[in-house]
């Protein structure tokens, strides 16, 4: 850390603190400040290394606060990602989160995808460039999930639903050509929180440029958005009516995920999910 901050400093003390069902995460208190360190094993650096490309992609936005990535290493068999630690626990502004969300989407690319693959939690999240939003959408998200989902012992009818939704998919974008808007990716409530002097913050994020919608889906998929968020929003960018449709598809990627990291019930969910979305392909 000496090597990235350009200064030497002591280590005053360090604290735990929830790092989700992936990480160990860390508060290193030091003569410099305080830190956020996480924490994995060793093989697992590429996720970090790419978590903190994705937050210097959302700061470039120049919309929403993010976390600052310190430094990235390996150090006594464990991979680690040092941020700025930002000190969290005001109400803030709902409306102004909805505001500065629509202007980051409005940092858009050429194509749908990111420079490098990443993670959506610690599932692999392939990101190869491509020009068409319903081949990527197919191949690289839904296809993808489904693919692992059949190795992990999901069943025959959800699989085959599945696929019959994959060869459908163009009903859902019909007159409807999303821009490559820069995404968070896994932005429901647990990867956002406020300052304590009232900015919004995100973190955790499963960066790629993609339909805007995708991220709006997440926001509503477990809940934690009030009604000003999403009045804000769509006051400043205004949201297409087919989204109240394609939500479904859109989630559909994060219970298939869900069903892969941690089984269970999820993939139940899933097939009722692609058995109401198959009800307007046919």
């Amino acid at each position: 850390m000496e090597a990235a901050t350009g200064e030497g400093f002591d280590v005053l003390g360090q604290q735990s603190m929830g790092g989700g069902c992936i990480n160990s995460a860390w508060r290193l208190d030091t003569s410099q400040g305080s830190f956020f360190v996480k924490t994995n094993s060793a093989e697992l650096l590429q996720m970090f290394e790419a978590e903190a490309e994705g937050l210097r992609e959302l700061a470039a936005a120049n919309a929403i606060r993010v976390p600052v990535p310190v430094c990235s290493g390996v150090a006594e068999g464990q991979a680690y990602l040092v941020m700025e630690y930002l000190r969290t626990g005001s109400r803030g502004s709902m409306a102004v989160f909805g505001e500065q969300l629509a202007q980051m989407h409005r940092h858009t690319s050429e194509q749908y995808g990111w420079r490098r693959d990443n993670t959506i939690g610690s599932t692999p999240q392939p990101n190869a460039w491509c020009a068409d939003w319903q081949t990527f959408w197919r191949e690289r998200r839904l296809g993808f999930q489904l693919q692992l989902a059949k190795r992990k012992g999901a069943s025959r009818s959800l699989c085959d639903k599945g696929q019959q939704l994959l060869e459908g998919l163009d009903v859902f974008f019909s007159g409807y050509t999303p821009q490559a808007s820069v995404l968070h990716g896994d932005l429901w409530s647990g990867n956002y929180a406020m300052t304590q002097d009232g900015q919004p913050v995100i973190f955790d994020p499963a960066v790629y440029f993609g339909d805007r919608e995708a991220d709006l889906a997440m926001t509503e998929l477990f809940g934690g958005f009030s009604k000003d968020f999403y009045a804000a929003y769509n006051a400043s960018w205004r949201i297409d009516p087919g989204y109240s449709l394609r939500k479904t598809l859109y989630n559909l990627y994060h219970i298939l995920n869900h069903f892969n990291l941690f089984g269970g019930g999820y993939a139940d969910q899933a097939e009722r999910m692609i058995e109401r979305l198959l009800s307007e392909v046919h």
